[in-house]
């Protein structure tokens, strides 16, 4: 990967995935690092047609087996036209949700056979694995009033909309891939504001990466 790292941001609806990932980001790029920040589903031009299409429940109506597949979609063209350049290239890759949220809510929650979720894992992000995972832990109860006030209205997407129980699963299920991979996970108490579980983040990213504190040397 030529220096490049790959940290992923995981958890439930409400964790403050996306704004952590924009503060490590920063964060990163003022030690000098040369940063992508990305997302999943999308992160690429055809990812992002796929979450459109995920999120808006379109694909619910065939299955959840029928959604893992989508999901691999379109984490091979991320994978492929962003994550993996970007790696090759030195940078450092954060990206909001990856396997791990697969491996959860069509796996653990949803029920899709292990055997397939292997097998599109494999076959789409064999070539990018992460160094890091932050795993936001936050009660679904607390998680689920935020995405409700950040939507002001809005409809809820398609695992927004799905009941406590739901969450409650999602929750434990990230909790066991912690505890199952402990050299690769982190668990962040996501409670407080944003810039105290910053602060936790950025302890975590710089005991397991200590290159992260590292600026680059002017040419």
């Amino acid at each position: 990967m030529s220096g490049g790292r790959f940290i992923t941001l995981e958890g439930g609806e409400g964790s403050g995935k996306s704004t952590q990932a924009r503060r490590l980001a920063d964060l990163l790029r003022e030690s000098g690092h040369d940063v992508v920040l990305t997302r999943e589903p999308g992160g690429s031009p055809g990812a992002e047609l796929a979450r459109a299409a995920l999120l808006s429940g379109a694909i619910r109506p065939y299955g959840v087996e029928a959604e893992a597949v989508m999901f691999a979609a379109a984490r091979l063209d991320h994978v492929e036209h962003t994550i993996r350049p970007a790696l090759m290239a030195g940078k450092w890759v954060i990206c909001d949700r990856f396997t791990d949220s697969t491996r959860v809510y069509q796996g653990a929650v949803g029920q899709v056979p292990d055997a397939l979720l292997r097998g599109l894992e494999h076959a789409t992000a064999a070539h990018a694995r992460p160094d890091l995972t932050l795993i936001l832990d936050l009660s679904p109860d607390i998680g689920l009033a935020r995405a409700s006030a950040r939507a002001q209205g809005a409809q809820a997407d398609r695992f927004e909309g799905e009941g406590l129980a739901f969450h409650r699963a999602v929750r434990a299920a990230f909790l066991e891939i912690a505890q199952a991979d402990p050299a690769r996970c982190v668990v962040v108490d996501a409670q407080g504001n944003a810039e105290t579980v910053a602060q936790r983040i950025r302890s975590a990213v710089l005991s397991r990466l200590p290159e992260a504190r590292r600026a680059r040397v002017p040419a």
